[in-house]
């Protein structure tokens, strides 16, 4: 199938292949930055966690210039909170409920975009079905020749098709990313929750270094 033949098929099927190539373009562009920004995301928390985890490498200015490396990171809000709170003046409640506020306030930015590849999820197959419906009505238009007709109605309908295809790979390459995004999401968020409760569980060494 030729450029020249696919350029008549987005032309033929009213635009909607053009849209579609554009909502392909949007779903790569949403799955490469969030797939990137959340697989950092992981790999920065994992740190945390190990030093935390480690007490002996544990001391202000550690922890200070490990959130200045890596302070564009949701997950590093919390030992923010834990470098910044006036430990030695509040207890495990008041600290437990800064760092919740933290968590809570950073999770947000965690699926920030995937709105639009959900989107992108469920317009793809109605737009093909729009452009195949527009296809079909150019495959009929051309029953007035009796002679040629019935063969131009039956590739027309199967150049038709192509609208429909299209829509549907577009929206199987979504839910697959969507849904692998999603379970990273998952797994970014038990992160904080399992540093949360390492900075709570750690408040008497993070007031000894503060």
């Amino acid at each position: 199938m030729s450029f020249v033949h696919l350029f008549r098929l987005a032309n033929e099927s009213g635009g909607t292949l053009y849209l579609m190539l554009f909502l392909l373009l949007l779903a790569l562009t949403v799955i490469i930055e969030r797939w990137r920004y959340l697989a950092n995301m992981y790999r920065v928390g994992e740190k945390a966690i190990e030093l935390c985890r480690s007490k002996k490498n544990i001391n202000k200015n550690t922890l200070q210039e490990f959130h200045e490396i890596h302070s564009e990171y949701p997950v590093l809000r919390l030992l923010e909170v834990a470098i910044d709170s006036e430990l030695d003046h509040c207890n495990r409640e008041e600290l437990s409920g800064s760092l919740e506020e933290a968590l809570m306030h950073e999770v947000p930015k965690l699926d920030r975009s995937l709105w639009l590849l959900d989107t992108v999820i469920t317009l793809a197959p109605l737009l093909g079905l729009f452009g195949t419906i527009i296809g079909m009505f150019n495959a009929f238009s051309v029953l007035g020749d009796i002679q040629s007709g019935i063969a131009q109605v039956t590739g027309g309908i199967a150049e038709a098709l192509i609208a429909t295809a299209s829509g549907l790979v577009i929206a199987m390459i979504g839910v697959f990313f969507f849904n692998s995004l999603n379970t990273r999401i998952r797994e970014v968020v038990h992160q904080m929750d399992t540093l949360k409760i390492m900075i709570l569980n750690r408040q008497l060494l993070f007031k000894s270094i503060s």
